[in-house]
């Protein structure tokens, strides 16, 4: 019995002209530019000073060498400009300790309250070696409120707060930090898109 010929199926052009689209979609959310710590690198836009580019948040401090000691002893952030007045620290812009992310901290007004549970923010700082660096927290004596754990979108998070009562989450997304992430429905059972 003759061995037949396997004929080999011929895609449709519109079908393979998506696959490659889809390929090159993916090739840029995992490009080495995308991943924490890098800086993008884009061609040229004639609209670019009309486009927003995040800059930096500031925190309220009710002490505010206190919160420096926490961002830059703990943390590592390294000082990049400060204001004072009479010897008075009421002011300080911090940098991360790689990446291009600033930070700003600014002393509470006098007679004004700085109450962070009411403010709805929560700082994310992504860290390759998330365990090792809250071991290295935790020798500092910085309080972890909730230990480096897989999240169900696929994220390893671990919680604290600094010392005025801000919320900060240490994680370790990699590649997947531009990726949509998936988790499963509390409800349903069925898969959902969340956004952390």
């Amino acid at each position: 019995m003759p061995k037949s010929k396997k004929t080999k199926r011929s895609r449709p052009k519109k079908h393979a002209a998506a696959k490659r689209a889809t390929k090159a979609r993916v090739a840029r959310k995992h490009h080495p530019s995308q991943l924490p710590g890098a800086t993008r690198k884009t061609a040229p836009d004639a609209h670019a000073a009309l486009k927003p580019d995040f800059n930096h948040a500031m925190l309220y401090s009710r002490d505010l060498e206190r919160s420096a000691r926490f961002y830059v002893d703990a943390l590592g952030f390294e000082p990049i400009d400060d204001y004072r007045h009479e010897g008075r620290l009421l002011y300080l812009r911090l940098r991360a300790p790689i990446g291009n992310g600033t930070l700003a901290l600014h002393l509470v007004a006098p007679g004004k309250v700085a109450a962070p549970e009411n403010e709805g923010v929560r700082l994310y700082f992504e860290v390759e070696k998330l365990e090792t660096f809250c071991r290295k927290l935790a020798a500092k004596r910085v309080i972890l409120d909730k230990l480096p754990k897989m999240m169900p979108w696929g994220w390893m998070h671990a919680y604290l707060t600094d010392p005025d009562g801000h919320e900060i989450s240490l994680y370790r997304a990699g590649a997947g930090r531009f990726l949509r992430t998936m988790q499963k429905s509390a409800t349903s059972g069925r898969s959902a898109v969340a956004r952390t």
